[in-house]
């Protein structure tokens, strides 16, 4: 038998590596992301309303985001993905339902998922084992229909389709790798030189990304809820930006400035473009590029991408990875970016640069009934964990002399305390902004603010008030920290209990004791403990309901040994009533 000719012989049609993802999504606009294995035109249809977009490259991929606008508010309706006519998606015997797009409805409850640090490994006996279930993936299946006795502990009103699934940081795991990652990278590379098992270029961040969105179920659940995201450390490089000394000691390796400009860059690619609004994206630099482009042949945006990512971790100031969601009415999304953002001059030391401070001051308002705070690092840790935090950046900036400084240092980066405590001028700051939002001074008084955390692999809810004062005197507002934390990544038990008993025991008065020895200003606000720590993976679902709350954290359970179908279960639920204080008028 004779070889076809090869050049008669046609072109296979292009397929999605990747996606869909659906991302931005408002009441009458929606953007849809995918991968592909070749340039190709990207078409939605949805219902009869139809948009597309030619991708765009990146180091030898394709990515394309589509906008389809002038949809109407508070609809659901199935959709389809073409590549250069040929569909795609949903793939043919698929077992999960058709993906949907619905667009917001403002009439109705706001539901929004949300959750933290997740690791990319097989949903089997082992897998479950060593890393627990998938708490994502029990939620999308118990929302498809395909979990076991999928009515279990789930209450009488059933799991609702989330508006918004929040990434709360260490969506992707660059420095803690899996097996199969370590696979891939051995592959190309000798895993002896450095940075080893760790992650160098973006071909090796497209295949982290690969591992990690994947998996059928979840993919499923990704192309149909939209979804918005932010950075933590992990999805560069643990402790990412705690110091000046950590800082300049990754500077150092001859791996840090191509992993730094890969991170980055992939992040802009796979994570931050879609999570801004049609328009938004148009006063994007990078984005720009990719709407001007009227050549024949794809866009290759490598050169200018690494350019921007050299620059933007070079000066913070350069970029704003932060943003925000309106939600209508009920809600406000602010979410902040705080790793990227940091400025590490100990005389100048702070959580946020100038611009991204003031940018958050001016969205730190009233004028909404739920006023949401995304930030992957918790802004009220426990009390004693605080004041420990707070006490180590003083040390390490010398309260205590340079000696017992260069102690402080390396104590801060051994056990990770470079959280908002330990950037006190800077959480001082947005206490204040929080305390005069709940107060009812930067506009109407919202029923709650609620900062939404994860990165600390134990869940709560703490309820702040004004400190000194027993009543919480002036605040018009519930003020909580609602942390989510892991998804796919439990602290061993060993952990669990070090957890434990250094946040909510020991640490307390010692943390109290060192923090005023090393004279850390008061804070302006006192908390405690509504519910909380739990350790499961899991995700929570926020869902509000004119002024009030309601908070539900879910978990994955293995019946009958099917570690492929977990069912989903609840590990705590805490209702927020409408303030009685100083009742708005």
């Amino acid at each position: 038998m004779s070889l076809p000719d090869r050049a008669t012989t046609p072109d296979p049609a292009p397929a999605l590596v990747l996606g869909p993802l659906l991302r931005y999504v408002d009441e009458t606009s929606a953007t849809i992301w995918v991968e592909t294995d070749r340039a190709a035109v990207v078409k939605v249809d949805r219902g009869g309303v139809t948009a597309e977009a030619r991708t765009f490259g990146v180091h030898g991929h394709h990515y394309a985001l589509v906008d389809l606008e002038g949809l109407e508010p508070g609809s659901q309706v199935e959709y389809e993905v073409g590549l250069d006519g040929h569909p795609v998606w949903p793939e043919p015997g698929a077992r999960t339902p058709a993906p949907v797009l619905a667009t917001l409805d403002l009439d109705r409850p706001l539901r929004l998922l949300y959750g933290s640090c997740r690791t990319s490994v097989p949903h089997d006996a082992e897998g479950n084992r060593a890393h627990g279930v998938d708490a994502l993936r029990a939620y999308a299946l118990s929302l498809a229909g395909l979990a076991p006795d999928p009515d279990a502990k789930r209450g009488p009103d059933g799991l609702a389709r989330p508006d918004l699934m929040l990434f709360l940081g260490d969506q992707v795991y660059a420095d803690e790798t899996t097996e199969e990652m370590r696979e891939f990278i051995a592959s190309r590379r000798d895993l002896d030189e450095p940075p080893g098992e760790e992650l160098r270029d973006f071909e090796e961040y497209a295949h982290l990304y690969l591992l990690a969105w994947s998996d059928p179920v979840n993919r499923w659940l990704l192309s149909t809820v939209p979804s918005a995201m932010i950075f933590d450390d992990h999805d560069v490089r643990d402790d990412w930006n705690t110091s000046l000394s950590w800082r300049r000691k990754m500077e150092a390796t001859s791996w840090w400035h191509g992993r730094i400009v890969a991170a980055l860059a992939s992040y802009w690619v796979y994570q931050h473009a879609g999570n801004l609004s049609p328009q938004e994206r148009l006063e994007d630099p990078l984005w720009l590029q990719v709407v001007k482009h009227d050549g024949l042949d794809e866009l290759d945006l490598s050169e200018a991408l690494d350019a921007f990512a050299a620059e933007v971790d070079r000066d913070p100031e350069a970029y704003r990875w932060s943003y925000e969601r309106d939600l209508g009415p009920q809600a406000r999304l602010v979410v902040v970016d705080s790793r990227a953002a940091r400025v590490l001059d100990p005389d100048g030391r702070a959580m946020l640069d100038p611009a991204e401070l003031e940018w958050l001051d001016h969205r730190m308002r009233g004028d909404v009934e739920h006023l949401l705070i995304g930030t992957s690092v918790p802004f009220l840790l426990a009390p004693g964990l605080h004041h420990v935090e707070a006490f180590s950046e003083a040390l390490a900036q010398g309260a205590w002399g340079r000696a017992l400084g260069r102690v402080g240092e390396s104590l801060r980066q051994l056990v990770d305390l470079e959280h908002w405590a330990a950037f006190q001028d800077s959480f001082q700051r947005v206490a204040r902004m929080a305390i005069e939002v709940a107060r009812g001074e930067r506009g109407q008084a919202p029923s709650s603010v609620v900062f939404l955390s994860g990165d600390v692999h134990h869940s709560y809810v703490s309820q702040a008030r004004v400190a000194a004062h027993p009543l919480g005197t002036g605040l018009r507002s519930h003020l909580l920290q609602a942390v989510c934390s892991p998804i796919r990544n439990p602290l061993p038990r060993s952990m669990r209990f070090a957890t434990a008993a250094l946040s909510y025991g020991v640490a307390g008065p010692l943390g109290r004791v060192v923090s005023r020895s090393a004279q850390v200003p008061a804070p302006p606000l006192e908390w405690r403990y509504l519910e909380g720590p739990w350790f499961d993976n899991n995700v929570a679902v926020l869902e509000v309901d004119g002024r009030t709350a309601r908070m539900r954290w879910f978990t994955g359970e293995i019946v009958d040994e099917q570690h492929d179908l977990p069912r989903l279960a609840t590990v705590a639920e805490h209702r927020v009533e409408a303030p009685v204080e100083a009742p708005r008028s």
